[in-house]
């Protein structure tokens, strides 16, 4: 029995990446190396023992990795590696997508009643975690949206959910700029910024409140170098006090966008 090259170690490990178990890559790694291999080629060529052969072709063939001859003995092919991987690579796909929609739906659902977790406040830190929750948040509203949001800090992503949200939920926006064709059902207020904060550059000082179903709250925060930082929480002592706070600014003089 041959045992296994260092070479195709790392390779082995890359294809177990895409789903494959040891013995699947190494029998599939050992059938692109020759043409019409019977199944007891395979086991020399490959390493992987003789008992465990036929079953692992058979998981190959329903991968499509692997086709079979009609003789006698069997004999077996390996799918070129080009169609191979991009095949490996669409179950792949398909199986995250699967498993991203019904985790999100697991976690949209989950019961956090009996943990006191809505009255809990939620750090949350880095560019790419904050923008997933509050685009989550957005496009998941079910009643309304109530938000005031100034500087450049995901503007166009904040922008985008909202009007794709319009029409199916109030949206009401105070900002300091509205740089697209404004959506008939959401109601956006253009509020200059203080004076002292004209100067400054949109990326340096940013932020916002939103205000999801008057029942989820996230606050986002941008200022100088340091990176963002959000705080989420489901507390109706937090949400009330945002929702006053947008109150009191939505109601000071306004000019419509």
């Amino acid at each position: 029995m041959a045992e296994t090259p260092p070479s195709h170690l790392s390779l082995t490990e890359s294809l177990k990446a895409l789903g494959l178990t040891k013995y699947e890559a190494l029998v599939y790694i050992g059938l692109l190396k020759v043409s019409g291999a019977t199944a007891t080629d395979i086991h020399e060529i490959s390493g992987v023992p003789r008992a465990s052969v036929y079953p692992v072709l058979d998981r190959l063939i329903q991968k499509n990795l692997v086709s079979v001859s009609h003789s006698t003995p069997k004999r077996f092919e390996a799918v070129p590696p080009e169609d191979g991987i991009d095949h490996l690579l669409e179950l792949v796909e398909s199986d995250a997508a699967r498993a991203r929609k019904m985790l999100s739906r697991i976690y949209r659902d989950r019961s956090s009643g009996e943990r006191g977790d809505q009255e809990l406040i939620w750090s949350i830190y880095g560019d790419e975690h904050i923008r997933s929750r509050l685009i989550d948040l957005l496009q998941h509203a079910e009643c309304s949206i109530d938000t005031i949001f100034f500087g450049g800090f995901l503007r166009e992503e904040i922008t985008a959910a909202l009007i794709a949200k319009s029409g199916a939920v109030p949206i009401r926006v105070v900002t300091d700029r509205w740089d697209v064709p404004l959506p008939g059902k959401i109601s956006v207020h253009v509020k200059s910024p203080p004076e002292s904060l004209k100067n400054l550059k949109p990326s340096s000082v940013a932020g916002g409140v939103f205000l999801i179903d008057q029942r989820r709250a996230m606050v986002v925060m941008v200022s100088g170098g340091e990176g963002p930082t959000a705080l989420y929480s489901e507390s109706k002592g937090f949400v009330k006090f945002f929702s006053l706070y947008w109150e009191l600014l939505s109601s000071c003089e306004a000019v419509l966008a």
